[in-house]
C-alpha cells in the first residue's frame, strides 16, 4: 500500500488526470433539491465513509487502466520498491564515506565500501539483472572474485611487494607477538559457538555449520579484511557481507579502539621504554626469508598457501632487485584496482534484505570483541616477555601484532610519542605487525583445514 501511495503522489505531474475523468455533476432544481435533502442528510455519513475508503483504490485503478505504459514504468522505479531498510543502509554508506573523507579513516577502503552500500541499496525490480546477487549482472560478475576468494590473494601479492621484513629478520623473537595476537581469533571462535548454541534465534547454524560460522567470525580479530573474506568465502559464504564490512570497519577504527586498550594495560614507565635501533638485514637474508617462510608455514598449514604464497612472492619481487618493474606494478596500480573493486562489491553486497538482521549485529559485536582481545593479547604477551628477556621491549608494540599493516604499528608509535616525543618505536612495531600478517594467514589456514 505504501508503494501505491508513493506512486499516486508521483501522478501529480500529470495534473490529477484521474480526477479529471470524473463525470460532471448533474444539474438539479431548487425544488428537487429540497425534496431530496432529508434523504441526502441521512445517507451522507455512510457515503462519505465509503467514498473515503475506496478513493485511493478507485483513483489508482482508473489511472492504471487509462495509462498502462506509465504505470508499468512507475512500478519499475525505485520509488515503487522502496523500503525504509534501504534508507538505513544508504545512510550507513554515507557515514562510511564521511569517515573516509573527513576523518581520513582508511579512505581507500571506506570510500569504496560506503559508495557500494549506496548503490547496493537502491531498490529495483527483480529479474532486471541489476543487483549483485542476480546472475548475469555486472555487479554479480565483479562479486565473483569476492565470493570465490580470488581478490584476497591478489591483494596479498601487492602487500608483499610493499612490505619490508627487515625488522622481523633483525629481531626474530618479535614473531611471538604476532602469534600471541591471534589468540583473539580462537577465543572468539569459542564464544561464537557458545552463543550459537544458547541462542538459536541468531541463525548462526547448528553443528558443523555453526563451527564454520564461528571460525569465520573469529578471524575478524586478525584485523585483516582479505584474510577474513578468503576464509568466509570457503566456510560461511552466507555471512560474507557482514564479516567483510565488520573486518574492514575495525581496521579503519584502529585510532579509536586501540589507544584506550594500550593505555589501560601499560604503565607510563612501560610506555617510555626505548628499544635500540635494529640491525639492517642483508639482501640475502631478505630473499632467504621469503623462501624459507613460505616453505615452513605452508608445510604446517597448506590451506594458507593461496595467501602466504602470494604474499611472499610479492616480497621476493621486491627484494630480488631484478624484478623492480613487477614489484612496482604489484604495489601500485595492481593492488589499487583490486582494492577498489573489492571495496565496491563488498559494500554492494550489504543489501538491506540480507544485512539488517540480528545475526549481523552479533557478528559486529563478536568482531569487536575479537579485535580487542587480539590487541590486549599482544600487549600482555610483551609484558610477559619482559619478565624473561634481558633486552626489554616496549609493550605497546604488542598491540601491532594484529595484521593491519602499517596502521596498528603507526598507532603504537603515536601512543609512545605522546609520552616521549623522542621515542621512536615504529621500526620495532613493524616487526610484530608483519608477523601478524603471516600469523593471521596461518590461523586461517588452520581453521580452513579443520572445518572445510
Amino acid at each position: 500500500m505504501n508503494s501505491k501511495i508513493m506512486l499516486i503522489l508521483l501522478l501529480a505531474i500529470f495534473n490529477f488526470v484521474c480526477f479529471a475523468q470524473e463525470p460532471p455533476a448533474p444539474i438539479i432544481s431548487e425544488q428537487t433539491s429540497n425534496e431530496i435533502a432529508p434523504n441526502v442528510t441521512e445517507t451522507s455519513t455512510d457515503a462519505n465513509q465509503a467514498e473515503a475508503s475506496c478513493a485511493e483504490a478507485s483513483c489508482w485503478d482508473r489511472f492504471e487502466k487509462s495509462y498502462p505504459g506509465i504505470v508499468n514504468y512507475l512500478k519499475n522505479t525505485s520509488f515503487a520498491n522502496f523500503q525504509w531498510a534501504n534508507l538505513i543502509m544508504i545512510c550507513i554508506g554515507i557515514f562510511f564515506i564521511f569517515l573516509g573523507i573527513y576523518k581520513n579513516y582508511e579512505p581507500l577502503l571506506l570510500v569504496p565500501i560506503g559508495f557500494g552500500m549506496i548503490i547496493g541499496n537502491i531498490p529495483f525490480s527483480l529479474g532486471q539483472e541489476i543487483g549483485i546477487y542476480e546472475e548475469g549482472s555486472v555487479l554479480n560478475y565483479l562479486y565473483y572474485g569476492v565470493s570465490h576468494g580470488i581478490y584476497p590473494p591478489l591483494i596479498f601479492l601487492g602487500i608483499g611487494a610493499m612490505t619490508d621484513f627487515s625488522c622481523l629478520i633483525a629481531n626474530p623473537k618479535l614473531i611471538l607477538l604476532g602469534a600471541a595476537a591471534q589468540f583473539g581469533i580462537f577465543l572468539t571462535l569459542l564464544g561464537a559457538i557458545a552463543l550459537g548454541c544458547l541462542f538459536p534465534a541468531l541463525d548462526l547454524g547448528t553443528g558443523e555449520a555453526l563451527r564454520k560460522a564461528a571460525a569465520s567470525i573469529g578471524i575478524i580479530g586478525g584485523a585483516d579484511g582479505p584474510t577474513a573474506i578468503f576464509l568466509t568465502s570457503r566456510l560461511a559464504p552466507q555471512l560474507l557481507g557482514a564479516i567483510a564490512v565488520s573486518a574492514y570497519s575495525y581496521m579503519a577504527l584502529i585510532p579509536v579502539i586501540q589507544p584506550p586498550i594500550m593505555r589501560l594495560l601499560t604503565t607510563k614507565k612501560e610506555r617510555l621504554i626505548r628499544m635500540p635501533i635494529p640491525k639492517p638485514a642483508t639482501k640475502l637474508q631478505k630473499i632467504a626469508f621469503s623462501i624459507i617462510t613460505v616453505l615452513i608455514c605452508c608445510f604446517l598449514a597448506p590451506s594458507a598457501l593461496p595467501l602466504l604464497g602470494m604474499l611472499l612472492f610479492g616480497n621476493l619481487l621486491k627484494e630480488s632487485g631484478v624484478t623492480e618493474r613487477l614489484a612496482n606494478t604489484a604495489r601500485t596500480s595492481f593492488i589499487d584496482i583490486v582494492t577498489m573493486i573489492l571495496g565496491l562489491t563488498v559494500g554492494a553486497s550489504t543489501q538491506a534484505s540480507v544485512f539488517l538482521t540480528p545475526r549481523s549485529v552479533i557478528i559486529f559485536f563478536l568482531g569487536a570483541v575479537s579485535f580487542m582481545v587480539a590487541t590486549a593479547s599482544g600487549i600482555i604477551f610483551a609484558k610477559i616477555m619482559n619478565l624473561f628477556c634481558k633486552e626489554k621491549v616496549n609493550p605497546l608494540i604488542g598491540a601491532s601484532g594484529v595484521s593491519a599493516v602499517p596502521h596498528s604499528a603507526r598507532m603504537a608509535h603515536v601512543v609512545a610519542q605522546q609520552e616521549d616525543p623522542n621515542n621512536y618505536i615504529l621500526l620495532h612495531a613493524m616487526g610484530p605487525n608483519v608477523a601478524g600478517v603471516i600469523g593471521s594467514a596461518v590461523a586461517a589456514g588452520v581453521l580452513l583445514s579443520n572445518f572445510q
